[in-house]
C-alpha cells in the first residue's frame, strides 16, 4: 500500500517569473507561509536564487525565486539575466506573473517569448486581482489567454489569499512523478547567512531613494550565535561616498532605523534576540567589477 502512494507522489520545482514588480517575491512568501524572499517596490531587489518548500499530501513543490529579467546595463546586470536563464532551464514548471491592475506591456511579451521554447509547462498567474473589479479582471484574463499557449491561466491575489489554493492545487497537478526532495520540516535551503543578508538589504531599500536600489550590497560578516541572543556583524556597501550620506541619514537617524527594522526582521526569522552591527561602506563601481562582484557574493 505504502508503495504505491509513493508511486504516486509528485515533486517538482517551480519557478515564478515576470517583469519586475509582477508580485513574484509576495506570491511565494504566501505560498510558504514564511517570509524567505526579498519582496520591495523597487524593480531588480531579489538577487539570489531562494527556494521555499511547500510540502503537501502526496505533494512537494519546491518554489525557486529569480531576480526579474531586465535589459542589462552592468556586469551585475548580466549575471544576474545568465542566472534568470539558468534557473528556468532547470524547473519543471514556470509560473509567468501578469499584474492585474496593469496593462500587457513588452516587457510581458519579451519574457512570454523568452520561456516559450523551454521544456517546462508554463503556467499564467494573474497577480493582485484584488485591486481591480471584475469588469476588468475578465478583460486581462482574456488578454492573457491571447498572449501566448499556457497550460493554465490563474487569477490570484497573494496580499489578500484569494485562490492561493486554487493555485497550489493546478502547481501540483504539473508536477512529474517523484518522491519527496526534501525533509517534510524543511521550509527553505538557503544559508542563515544569505536570509539575513537579504534582509538586511531589504531594511536599507524601503527609505532610500530611488537611484540607490541597484548601488547596494550587504555582506554579513559574521554571525555568533549564543543562547539568548545572536551577535550578527554586517556591512552595507554603497559606489560612492554621497549614497553613504544618503544611506546613514542626517545624525545617524536612517541608519538607526534600517537597523532596528532589519533586526526585528532577523529576530523573526532567526526566533531569538538579536545584536546587529551595522556599517556603511563604499567600494567604487563594485557593480561593474569583477573582483569586487565575487567578493559580494555574485
Amino acid at each position: 500500500m505504502n508503495g504505491m502512494r509513493e508511486d504516486s507522489h509528485r515533486a517538482g520545482f517551480v519557478c515564478f517569473v515576470g517583469r519586475p514588480n509582477a508580485g513574484k517575491s509576495t506570491l511565494m512568501n504566501a505560498l510558504v507561509g514564511q517570509k524567505i524572499a526579498i519582496t520591495s517596490n523597487r524593480p531588480q531587489t531579489t538577487r539570489h536564487t531562494i527556494r521555499g518548500v511547500l510540502h503537501r499530501p502526496g505533494a512537494q513543490l519546491v518554489l525557486v525565486d529569480t531576480p526579474g529579467l531586465h535589459r542589462p546595463k552592468t556586469l551585475l546586470g548580466e549575471r544576474l539575466n545568465d542566472l534568470v536563464r539558468q534557473t528556468w532551464s532547470e524547473v519543471d514548471v514556470i509560473g509567468l506573473c501578469l499584474p492585474a491592475d496593469e496593462e500587457i506591456g513588452r516587457g510581458d511579451r519579451f519574457i512570454t517569448s523568452e520561456i516559450a521554447g523551454l521544456k517546462a509547462t508554463v503556467l499564467a498567474v494573474v497577480t493582485k486581482a484584488d485591486l481591480v473589479d471584475r469588469g476588468t479582471l475578465t478583460r486581462r484574463l482574456t488578454e492573457v489567454a491571447a498572449l501566448g499557449e499556457f497550460a493554465d491561466i490563474v487569477p490570484v491575489s497573494a496580499v489578500v489569499g484569494t485562490r492561493l489554493d486554487t493555485l497550489i492545487e493546478v502547481l501540483d497537478g504539473h508536477l512529474p512523478r517523484s518522491p519527496r526532495l526534501y525533509p517534510d520540516d524543511m521550509l527553505t535551503d538557503e544559508p542563515e547567512q544569505v536570509l539575513i543578508g537579504e534582509l538586511i538589504r531589504e531594511s536599507v531599500l524601503e527609505g532610500v531613494r530611488d537611484e540607490l536600489p541597484h548601488s547596494i550590497a550587504v555582506l554579513v560578516e559574521e554571525v555568533i550565535p549564543g543562547d539568548a541572543l545572536t551577535k550578527i556583524y554586517a556591512d552595507v556597501y554603497v559606489e560612492r561616498p554621497s549614497q553613504k550620506a544618503i544611506v546613514i541619514g542626517a545624525g545617524a537617524s536612517r541608519l538607526k532605523e534600517v537597523g532596528t527594522r532589519a533586526r526585528l526582521a532577523i529576530a523573526d526569522l532567526l526566533g531569538k534576540r538579536v545584536h546587529l552591527d551595522l556599517h556603511v561602506r563604499v567600494a567604487k563601481d563594485w557593480q561593474r567589477d569583477p573582483r569586487q562582484l565575487r567578493r559580494l557574493g555574485f
